[in-house]
């Protein structure tokens, strides 16, 4: 189950990446199309007036995506900001109760914004809304992979839970120590 679940965060990454890469390759494009526009003016030709439609919209859509489906896999490599000012000034064991206080709250919170992201995916698909662009996307689409990376997360949390549970300490206090430098106990 274990690497099943490191695969699930791992691909959620990856996906998160190619929204990134794709981000990237849309705004080069225009760049590109534009410099070609600007080239072709230069020596006394018409533009060709190259065109990414709704590339704003798109792009938006797509750091959505990505900055959700990254949540999970950021969490279980300790990237997440944590506030960890109260954690530092307390026993291990009193760490350790805070900790899981901390994921169960989280996990409640979060299955509270996959169900209603859910909800809120599903009427747009029932409703047929699309978006106010020059190209029509169907909204259910970002909703759909929001609501996909909020489940996962969710899933990490409770992943997470189980972890400190069973090994007394979550699994990225790892990566807090080493930038603290301090040493796993």
């Amino acid at each position: 189950m274990r690497v099943f679940l490191d695969r699930f965060y791992g691909l959620a990454l990856y996906l998160a990446a190619a929204c990134l890469v794709l981000i990237a390759a849309l705004v080069g494009a225009q760049v590109l199309g534009r410099t070609y526009d600007v080239l072709l003016m230069l020596f006394g030709n018409r533009p060709y007036g190259f065109l990414v439609p709704s590339l704003a919209e798109l792009a938006g859509y797509l750091l959505a995506a990505a900055s959700f489906l990254a949540l999970a896999g950021t969490l279980k490599r300790g990237a997440h900001i944590r506030v960890t000012v109260l954690l530092s000034s307390v026993s291990e064991r009193a760490r350790y109760f805070f900790e899981l206080w901390a994921l169960a709250a989280g996990a409640v919170f979060v299955a509270y914004a996959c169900w209603h992201l859910a909800l809120f995916s599903s009427d747009s698909l029932r409703f047929k809304e699309v978006s106010y662009g020059i190209i029509p996307m169907p909204l259910w689409i970002p909703q759909a992979v929001m609501a996909f990376g909020v489940l996962a997360l969710l899933i990490a949390l409770i992943d997470e839970f189980f972890i400190t549970l069973r090994r007394g300490r979550p699994s990225f206090r790892t990566g807090e120590d080493i930038v603290s430098g301090a040493k796993e106990g």
